[in-house]
């Protein structure tokens, strides 16, 4: 039987908050990866992981990194999808109400692989609680060093803000998504 490692620890008591969090080993990935690797090396151990997406395709999440072309001069953004608009899917946001610190350093993490320095969780608008929930675990995250500008005493930096969505767009379909962040209708374009 394979080890459950995503929600291994949903269950102790505390896990949302900074503190226990912490205690049970959280920010130690993203501390190695700003303080011992360089982006590229975050990618090939992803790679070396077998990290695969949560939604249908399982695709493995180091190859996707890997086809992203290299930013030069030009912002790069990270978007993660937690609508959930899939009839009866509850994946996204039991793993935010329940360890929304996990979420945070993912994303910490992924927007130092990728370049990043502004990031959007991007979750259902009905998801009022779990807005709350996200917001707390990234005001801690800023107070405790783990987002803001030269994170831990390094020269990358990182602003995490959470978008609640207006309402349906079409499932799976990224431009859509970010018609819907962007205010507009969720709908692609054409």
């Amino acid at each position: 039987m394979s080890r459950k490692i995503l929600l291994e620890h949903a269950h102790v008591a505390g896990i949302q908050g900074y503190e226990i969090y912490r205690k049970m080993g959280g920010y130690r990935s993203v501390e190695k990866a700003l303080k011992s690797l360089t982006p590229e090396e975050v990618v090939d151990e992803v790679k070396r992981s077998g990290l695969r997406g949560r939604g249908g395709a399982g695709f493995p999440t180091g190859m996707k990194w890997s086809f992203l072309a290299k930013p030069e001069g030009v912002p790069r953004y990270l978007l993660c999808n937690a609508d959930e608009s899939e009839p009866g899917t509850f994946k996204d946001r039991y793993l935010m109400e329940k360890i929304p610190h996990l979420l945070v350093e993912g994303m910490i993490t992924s927007s130092y692989a990728l370049g990043v320095q502004t990031a959007y969780i991007y979750i259902r608008g009905e998801y009022k609680w779990i807005v709350k929930i996200l917001e707390k675990a990234i005001a801690e995250a800023y107070l405790h060093g783990w987002l803001g500008r030269k994170i831990l005493g390094t020269d990358f930096s990182l602003d995490l803000y959470v978008a609640p969505g207006g309402g349906a767009y079409i499932c799976g379909e990224e431009t859509a998504l970010i018609e819907s962040l962007e205010g507009k209708r969720g709908r692609s374009e054409e």
